[in-house]
């Protein structure tokens, strides 16, 4: 089943889409939004269903579906919780600045709590303040919870998984460096991140989902050119049961809880960083990590991070080509304050 959130209101308007993204149905007599889906998900759930099979079937009202109406399918969720599974990418980025990575990284997940008031819909403009924050995307795999109870162990972890989408993690890199010496973690350095078009039950993944890995190629294209291609279940350290049961350790969490991968990494085939597209390898899912692997291999970075007039392009193909959660496109703008 794939859910949608059009454009309206805070909450935004769900919609059920067809299995090729080219067709929705409202479900507004069902449920209105996709937080009120997911706080009675036990009884909407068979209801959303049986209008999903009767929208391929054709025997329901049926509009054109197109990813610029949506909003985010969360346009604001009680909790945005992100980790950093792919504990290569962590690895690669504190040697680029010479610092060894303790031994807990490998064994304890890290995760930091983002905004979630305010995610930005797949097709909104990444808007920023100055260039010299140095505006990075990250793209990345995320998964909605049901409610999780405090201490739930990874089965009970699993079982909460409702819906899987993608995520653009808007970063602003140069802001990083002084908010984490602070001690207090980040803030200013985090706005505002987007969501794909989409969310989907994992059943729709197929073999592609193992219940806890989605192993399928995370796509970016940065001004229209293949950059990072890295498989989202290779590499992967923690895997979703295992950062929602640590998100719950001493505390709740919610239905509609958004638990995030971190930036999707591999490794080179030899075990070294990964290279470029360009070179034959599987690219990266932020500029970070290119930088860093310059910063290694030549001594410093060369590539810049996004300018105003950049584009970011986020998005995951089925073995058959089928794009699963639409994309997300976003162009980074200039911010001006209205009035």
């Amino acid at each position: 089943m794939k859910l949608s959130s059009l454009n309206q209101g805070r909450d935004g308007r769900l919609v059920i889409v067809s299995k090729d993204l080219t067709r929705a149905t409202d479900a507004f007599f069902i449920v209105p939004t996709l937080q009120q889906a997911l706080d009675n998900w036990e009884k909407v759930e068979p209801q959303l269903r049986d209008l999903a099979e009767q929208l391929e079937h054709g025997s329901v009202p049926a509009f054109r579906f197109h990813e610029h109406d949506c909003a985010s399918p969360l346009p604001r969720a009680y909790q945005w919780a992100d980790g950093s599974a792919y504990v290569n990418h962590v690895e690669l980025v504190r040697k680029a600045r010479g610092a060894e990575m303790p031994a807990s990284f490998w064994t304890d997940p890290l995760m930091y709590q983002g905004g979630s008031d305010s995610f930005l819909g797949p097709r909104d403009p990444v808007l920023a303040v100055d260039e010299a924050h140095g505006i990075d995307f990250e793209a990345e795999v995320a998964v909605i919870t049901d409610d999780v109870p405090m201490g739930a162990t990874r089965d009970e972890a699993a079982r909460a998984i409702r819906l899987v989408v993608l995520v653009n993690d808007v970063s602003l890199r140069n802001l990083i460096p002084a908010e984490l010496a602070k001690g207090f973690g980040f803030f200013h350095a985090k706005p505002s991140s987007a969501l794909s078009p989409v969310a989907v039950t994992p059943d729709e993944l197929g073999e592609a989902w193992d219940g806890g890995k989605l192993h399928l190629p995370l796509l970016t294209h940065l001004n229209g050119k293949p950059f990072g291609k890295p498989n989202a279940g290779i590499d992967m350290t923690f895997d979703f049961p295992t950062l929602i049961a640590h998100a719950a350790k001493t505390r709740p969490l919610g239905a509609g809880t958004i638990i995030g991968s971190g930036t999707v990494s591999n490794k080179d085939e030899a075990g070294g960083p990964g290279k470029p597209i360009d070179q034959g390898g599987l690219g990266y899912s932020c500029l970070a990590e290119l930088r860093t692997v310059e910063t290694i291999l030549q001594g410093e970075a060369r590539t810049p991070f996004m300018r105003f007039g950049d584009t970011i392009r986020i998005e995951m193909k089925d073995k058959q080509g089928q794009s699963i959660f639409g994309a997300i496109e976003q162009k980074v703008e200039a911010y001006r304050k209205e009035g």
